[in-house]
């Protein structure tokens, strides 16, 4: 009874601060606040919404964050209007200022609407207000009585004669507009744009939608359209029609900055627009994306300019980029059992290097973590040379007509990891394709190499192999020689979406199929393992998916989630995959209650044999979930929840569910537009490898020993 009457105190407490949190207390006198905008739809037409016509009301109120509480706009409100110190200043910067109702724009908005409701097909509208006062604030209603629909019972086709109407006719099944539609003006606005680009691709280069006339008649028994191309713009007088002609390529020039050295024949193989072709819009386009793709030269500028009635010129001109820069990347985290570790990446990229827009990169890479005040720490450091050619190499720039040519990609890397039970060295090798085709992006590897030697192993450790057979397959020195792809599809392809958007990424690894083909005239060793080179090679198959949605909401905040999982099996020769290309979980992206590799498999408890975690298994499942907030300035501030882990096949989880691990937590990120900063604290809920009884965790073993995690990294986490 006690804690209901404190937890009924709370809320009157909480209730009570937030009322006191005046949205109008910065309001002059004879000042109101537009505290919201309703728009009813009269009549029995369910076809219109209010959503389509609520864009259009003129002034807009301020947002709101849940429940009609805007905290931004209470944050302004704490602030003094006529002073202006640092803290009043902080106070505005942070908030929003409230929206000051002003009558004159209700009218306005009325006529806004019906001009709308016109260009969506509801003509001589009625829209009318009212307007309500509460206090200081105002609340407006939007009264809207859809007008008229007309039902197109005719359409009749005017064009000009000749070859331009033959092209006509070949188009005319693709026409937008057809006999029983509802005369709409945005469709015809729509019909004019597919239209001029229908004939633009097809050599008449002098045509526009302005060409395109639309005239309607209602007020005879059928409601007859003419659909008419002319020969002149609405902009322009009868007498200035042309003969609408097709165009073919005249000269082609093509001029670069001079301080930039770039052979003239890759030039000349990229650009599609080719002296004495047809003119096409299409062709212009995938020229322009094909050289923009090169990513080195900027305002990339093509211009065509008509010489005769059938002949246009084209001048082609590329400014200079940046060709040579560093890239720096860094991840921190730290948990609270005191486990610190740090992951500088630094990259150094020529994107010219042989003067055909090959792109040279160099990295060099760590990973480094240690417990502070002991001798506890393990080190990893890394470098590779890629060199990527904008082209396909074995097949020339004519095979590929769109606006994409797959590059082709070279990449050797070497890893040296150094941890208390093991010395490891990766050779890698790979040699691949990428491209783009729309919003799918992909990467080919008909060649993925890596040799794996453990050079030094304690003797503790290696007792512990042999009395476990699945992480003896991890370690061993080996070969892994096979094929790869990436594939990722996404709604929106812009670097930093503005929309809502989803995306698709899977990835698929095989190894070890090819060299099989070979085993009979292969050696085996005094272990049954054939050989190549004197390493035994792994033989797997491994997939892995993620499926990812972000919701961007009017008020600025966005709710991203993902549902992630993989799978892969060894078979063969081979008892595991590789320790490389089993699956994780924990770290600045994934399950942030854990430092990487720390949860898993299953219920497991981290593997005492392993000084620094080194969980893992062999399929992989998790749901994330974050929201994000705009703060102030460039801050945002972000709520996450996580549930997943990792397994292995070779066991048997008789409630699965329960070894389902989960945590939540909190963010702060610096959105800089060109970099974002992040700064996670994990919490976790419940541990799977802790006794029955005591897998969900409390707020005070939160800050206790290994309750937690706190991560530092660059961009989102998804």
């Amino acid at each position: 009874m006690k804690s209901r009457r404190v937890r009924l105190a709370i809320f009157c407490a909480v209730a009570a601060v937030l009322s006191a949190c005046s949205t109008t207390r910065v309001l002059r006198d004879g000042e109101y606040r537009l505290a919201s905008n309703k728009i009813l739809i009269e009549g029995n037409d369910k076809s219109l919404s209010p959503s389509e016509v609520s864009s259009y009301v003129r002034q807009q109120a301020n947002s709101y964050f849940v429940f009609g509480w805007s905290p931004k706009l209470n944050i302004y409100n704490w602030s003094n209007p006529d002073k202006n110190d640092w803290l009043n200043r902080s106070l505005r910067n942070v908030g929003v200022a409230p929206v000051v109702f002003n009558s004159y724009q209700v009218g306005r908005s009325c006529e806004n609407i019906r001009k709308h409701l016109d260009y969506l097909g509801y003509y001589n509208s009625s829209v009318t207000s009212r307007v309500d006062t509460t206090g200081r604030e105002v609340n407006v209603t939007y009264f809207v009585k859809p007008g008229k629909r007309y039902v197109i019972d005719s359409l009749v086709f005017k064009v000009p004669a000749g070859e331009f109407e033959e092209e006509f006719l070949k188009d005319l099944p693709n026409v937008g507009i057809s006999k029983g539609d509802y005369l709409v003006e945005k469709n015809l606005e729509e019909e004019s744009v597919r239209g001029t680009s229908y004939f633009r691709n097809r050599g008449y280069y002098d045509l526009s939608k302005y060409n395109y006339f639309f005239e309607a008649d209602t007020l005879g028994p059928r409601n007859i359209l003419t659909y008419e191309i002319r020969n002149y713009t609405r902009n322009e007088q009868e007498t200035s029609a042309i003969p609408l002609n097709k165009y073919h390529i005249g000269n082609v020039a093509i001029n670069h900055a001079k301080d930039v050295r770039f052979r003239e024949d890759v030039l000349k193989q990229l650009n599609l627009i080719k002296p004495g072709r047809l003119y096409s819009e299409r062709l212009v386009n995938a020229t322009y994306n094909r050289l923009t793709s090169l990513q080195l030269f900027n305002n990339v500028g093509i211009e065509m300019t008509p010489v005769d009635s059938a002949t246009v010129d084209c001048r082609i001109t590329m400014g200079e980029s940046k060709r040579r820069g560093v890239k720096i990347n860094l991840d921190v985290s730290t948990n609270s059992s005191g486990l610190l570790g740090i992951s500088p990446n630094v990259s150094l990229y020529d994107k010219n290097v042989f003067h055909g827009g090959e792109w040279l990169s160099l990295g060099f890479s760590g990973n480094f973590q240690w417990i502070p005040g002991t001798t506890t720490r393990a080190n990893e450091f890394g470098t590779s040379i890629g060199l990527k050619f904008p082209r396909f190499v074995g097949l020339p720039y004519s095979f590929f007509r769109g606006s994409s040519i797959p590059k082709t990609e070279v990449q050797a890397a070497l890893n040296y990891q150094n941890r208390p039970e093991f010395t490891r060295i990766i050779g890698t090798l790979t040699y691949g394709y990428s491209g783009q085709y729309r919003r799918l992006f992909y990467n080919l590897y008909p060649l993925r190499l890596s040799v794996i030697q453990v050079p030094r192993m304690s003797d503790d450790f290696g007792l512990t192999l042999l009395r476990n057979l699945y992480l003896w397959d991890s370690f061993y020195d080996h070969l892994d020689a096979g094929v790869g792809a990436q594939l990722y599809w996404t709604s929106n392809s812009d670097i930093i979406p503005k929309t809502s958007y989803h995306y698709i990424r899977l990835g698929i690894d095989l190894s070890g199929n090819v060299i099989a083909l070979f085993d009979k005239w292969l050696p085996v060793d005094e272990n049954g393992y054939t050989n190549i080179f004197g390493l035994s090679y792994s033989r797997y198959a491994r997939a892995d998916l993620q499926l990812g949605r972000t919701f961007r909401f009017p008020f600025g905040g966005a709710l991203a989630m993902r549902l992630s999982g993989g799978l892969g099996s060894a078979f063969g020769d081979s008892g595991s995959m590789p320790y490389e290309k089993q699956f994780y979980v924990g770290g600045a992206s994934s399950m942030r209650g854990w430092q990487v590799h720390a949860l898993g498999p299953g219920a497991d408890p981290l593997m005492e044999w392993f000084t620094i975690p080194s969980q893992s298994g062999d399929w992989k499942l998790e749901f994330d979930l974050e929201y994000r907030q705009p703060l102030f300035w460039k801050f945002e501030a972000a709520v996450f929840a996580e549930a997943g882990n990792v397994w292995e096949l070779s066991e048997h989880y008789e409630n699965w569910p329960e070894t389902i691990a989960a945590d939540w937590g909190i963010g702060l990120r610096l959105n800089l537009d060109f970099i974002l900063l992040r700064l996670d604290w994990g919490l976790k809920l419940y541990e799977p490898s802790r006794d029955a009884g005591a897998r969900w965790l409390t707020p005070v073993q939160w800050v206790g020993r290994n309750g937690s995690a706190i991560h530092f990294g660059v961009g989102y986490p998804f």
